[in-house]
């Protein structure tokens, strides 16, 4: 008997162990199980790190002002106090908890917020409306790079402080990427899905997609879509976007390999396909594009979040009157058919994030107007414009496997900070008047203007010219 109750005891801890590592992995979204102690690389991949000191050299405070941090869903006074790169301290008006020689702005009647993060951009896209621009450039990686940096300001400056970017010029991606998460350059961190991965002549792979090519990673076969994920990752991927067309087995085969490295998978597909992505365990869907209520009740069920980038599409319909001419789209789109898809997944309660779809600099010159209009449409499908905010910082870097650095205000987090002269809580278009931002602990928008401190020169190793010299 005591035996049997040995046996039953030791199962029972072997059923926890396993019951609190599954936990473990299911709260690090499938990412390798590590100490809660090391440091890591701030962005999905998760590479181990050695910390190294980051953003401003001291502590900045942000005094006296209404304090939205996307965790309470109504403001509050206080003030915000940053340590180099990161959130210390969130404090109740009044308070003046912090160093003697701290910096201190004071924000009185401004709001402070999280930078609110951009889940669907293509920052690198060749600008094909531009006659002036000779083809082999729009094609080039070098280029592609200088126009991100140029598109990737005009985000920075309204307040944008994280973008998923959703296919890139060969190589332009990653190096970006890379480069603004060493605070190179100013601009928003780039999460980079890399190339798009889709089967022969799938969507972005047309035969009148011109530059296809350099931003699409065609692929034919569950093991061959495998592959193209474990060349994404390799290059240094921060998720994995997949689209329309492919088969049950090789979106099946793509979203398994991506999160047995751990990254998450976003699809830009419609109808039947989506169907299939999130039966296969896709974690979001680019898009307001046709699919059946069926398959909205299983993207709730499933937890796959929509990202439904309402803006892009009424741009089109605004200059064309319809989306037409993709032998990847085929089936009709309207205005109110998008709006129609967007209550269904507020109904069903799908998670929303918020991601404007911007393509190349015509839709990166109306920052801000486009973020504020994809926020009107879900406070016109019924959020309030807290709501919305809490959209567009918290839930977006949840989806994008960001939540424990990025979102909110609370210690801990990374800094990426706004203030808004205004209540955008209250009125979505006050996001228009955004008056600094600080990214990583630095100061990057002041007065709402770019702001790059003097650099300073470092030292000779000796006097010069050397007193030998006659």
């Amino acid at each position: 008997m005591k035996a049997g109750i040995v046996r039953l005891a030791g199962a029972s801890i072997l059923a926890a162990l396993c019951a609190g590592l599954a936990a473990a992995q299911d709260f690090h979204d499938r990412r390798t199980v590590q100490f809660p102690d090391q440091a890591t690389s701030d962005n999905p991949q998760r590479i181990p790190v050695i910390p190294k000191k980051q953003g401003f050299d001291g502590t900045l405070v942000l005094k006296g002002g209404r304090i939205f941090d996307s965790v309470k869903s109504a403001a509050y006074p206080g003030s915000l106090v940053i340590k180099q790169n990161k959130v210390a301290a969130v404090l109740p008006a009044g308070s003046t908890d912090w160093p003697a020689d701290a910096t201190v702005m004071d924000v009185t009647g401004k709001t402070v917020m999280p930078g609110m993060i951009d889940m669907h951009v293509h920052i690198y896209s060749p600008n094909v409306t531009s006659s002036d621009t000779p083809a082999d450039l729009k094609a080039m990686e070098g280029y592609a790079v200088l126009r991100g940096l140029t598109n990737l300001r005009y985000s920075l400056e309204n307040g944008i402080t994280s973008v998923r970017d959703m296919s890139g010029v060969m190589n332009a991606s990653y190096i970006l990427s890379e480069w603004l998460e060493k605070d190179m350059s100013p601009g928003p961190r780039v999460f980079a899905a890399g190339h798009i991965i889709t089967a022969t002549g799938g969507h972005a792979a047309e035969r009148s997609s011109t530059y296809s090519a350099i931003y699409v990673r065609e692929a034919d076969g569950a093991d061959d879509w495998r592959k193209a994920v474990r060349e994404m990752f390799k290059m240094g991927a921060s998720h994995i976007k997949i689209a329309s067309h492919f088969a049950p087995g090789e979106v099946k085969a793509a979203v398994e390999e991506a999160h047995n490295l751990g990254l998450k998978v976003t699809c830009d597909c419609e109808t039947i396909y989506t169907q299939m992505a999130v039966e296969a365990g896709v974690d979001s869907i680019e898009h307001p594009l046709p699919r059946t209520d069926e398959t909205i009740k299983l993207m709730a069920k499933k937890g796959v979040a929509a990202i439904p980038t309402m803006q892009t599409y009424q741009d089109l319909f605004d200059m064309r009157g319809a989306y037409t001419g993709s032998p990847s789209r085929r089936f009709s789109m309207t205005s109110q058919s998008n709006f129609d898809m967007l209550k269904k997944f507020i109904a069903a309660g799908v998670t929303i994030g918020v991601g404007t779809d911007s393509l190349g600099l015509p839709a990166f010159e109306k920052s801000p107007n486009y973020y504020i209009a994809e926020l009107k449409f879900l406070q016109k499908a019924g959020y309030t414009p807290a709501k919305a905010l809490i959209a567009a910082t918290r839930t977006n870097a949840q989806i994008m496997d960001m939540g424990d650095k990025l979102g909110t205000l609370e210690p801990g987090k990374l800094a990426d900070v706004i203030v808004v002269d205004g209540r955008p809580d209250e009125n979505l278009d006050d996001l228009a008047k955004v008056e600094t931002v600080v990214r990583n602990g630095n100061i990057v928008i002041k007065d709402g203007r770019l702001f790059v401190p003097r650099h300073e020169p470092k030292p000779l190793l000796k006097p010069s010219p050397p007193e030998t010299l006659r």
